[in-house]
């Protein structure tokens, strides 16, 4: 299941329920999950809204009492400590470590002592880890987003006014695609920008797929020109030629071949879909080798930094291309080595391939002390019945 993000009012953490419930992830069944938790005194509303003609949903979330005081290592305890799945954890975790990160840096303190209203309110965690058990609710397996845009202005928070984008946001949105507009009101929040950049891998056009549900999260303000919504669309991917990709390459005939295998673990580091080492002549004929890295274009920039910072070339050269992409999952499936993850691949014509993980097979391996082939076979046979 793919789950495009079409920000072209930005994104908050509100906006973000908002448009997951819009889609069908039942209120009460949120409301629970996250009471579950050692999270108290709150409530969670809903209510139908209709922006420039388009029905949308606002989230509000209700405190009573006083907000406790929080800072990063005590919201991170709280996750921790809950009956949320790993999963839900995992992604709600990484959320708040990208908000508590950019603070640390911004205002020099130590992350886990980050302490503000944007991460210690209880409608930020709600937002959060509601986002992260909609995503769950809604088996989405891959999310893509479009660019981002950024309003202008300022923004008044606990600090007084700051620019917009906030610090903060900006911080976060570091190697994104974004774009600025005339509109002067914050259409990114910390909590918007922390979300999409956990979630989604890659940012662009609407990707091939078959849309199957809509929804609209409304956002606080309505005094904007264009309605203040952001649109989720949930369907099933299909292979497409509007899956674009950045190709980055370089000739080397000049640098120490240990060095090549250090590069690649770190351009894999970096977010390279795959890296290529090509044998070729060069002038004078002489044996180099190409590097070729296949990235997404948020990548791109950092691939190129890595290249021109850890080998001997003078220079790289990118181009866009365009690819078909097999939808695929991953499952768990049991079997005599135990349960383990599978890839599981969706043909053209509608059937399914499974593909072993190189890594789990070679952890098996050298634990089971038997030929990698072996464990390939073995999990192919037991998954497909044979």
């Amino acid at each position: 299941m793919i789950a495009y993000f079409d920000c072209f009012s930005g994104i908050s953490g509100d906006m973000t329920l908002g448009a997951f419930i819009d889609i069908g992830v039942p209120v009460k069944w949120l409301k629970e999950t996250i009471s579950a938790m050692p999270l108290k005194g709150f409530d969670l509303t809903v209510k139908e809204v209709v922006r420039n003609g388009i029905s949308a949903k606002s989230v509000d979330v209700s405190v009573a009492g006083e907000l406790p005081s929080r800072n990063y290592s005590k919201i991170k305890s709280v996750i921790e400590n809950s009956t949320l799945s790993d999963n839900a954890k995992n992604i709600s975790l990484t959320i708040f470590e990208k908000i508590a990160g950019a603070e640390a840096t911004i205002h020099k303190c130590e992350k886990e002592n980050v302490h503000f209203h944007e991460v210690g309110a209880i409608d930020s965690i709600v937002d959060i880890v509601g986002t992260a058990l909609c995503v769950e609710y809604l088996g989405i397996t891959k999310f893509m987003a479009s660019k981002i845009p950024f309003g202008k202005g300022f923004v008044k928070c606990q600090h007084g006014l700051l620019p917009v984008p906030a610090p903060a946001t900006l911080a976060i949105l570091k190697d994104v695609p974004v774009y600025g507009t005339d509109i002067e009101q914050e259409l990114v929040t910390p909590t918007g920008a922390a979300i999409i950049t956990t979630l989604t891998e890659e940012f662009g056009t609407i990707p091939g797929m078959v849309i199957e549900k809509i929804g609209y999260g409304a956002g606080k303000n309505e005094n904007t020109t264009i309605p203040n919504l952001l649109r989720i669309m949930i369907g099933e991917g299909r292979a497409a030629l509007n899956d674009t990709i950045d190709i980055v390459e370089t000739c080397i005939d000049d640098m120490n071949p240990e060095i090549f295998g250090y590069l690649m673990d770190r351009l894999f580091d970096d977010g390279a879909l795959d890296v290529y080492w090509i044998p070729i002549f060069m002038k004078k004929n002489r044996p180099g080798t190409m590097i070729q890295v296949v990235c997404s274009k948020n990548k791109k920039e950092k691939i190129i930094h890595r290249i021109l910072t850890e080998t001997s070339t003078l220079g790289v050269r990118y181009y866009g291309a365009q690819r078909y992409m097999l939808e695929r999952d991953y499952i768990e499936k049991e079997t005599s080595y135990g349960l383990i993850p599978i890839k599981r691949v969706k043909e053209s014509d509608g059937s399914f391939r499974l593909v072993p993980e190189y890594e789990v097979c070679k952890k098996i391996a050298l634990e089971k002390n038997i030929p990698i082939k072996v464990v390939y076979e073995k999990i192919l046979n037991e998954c497909s019945g044979k």
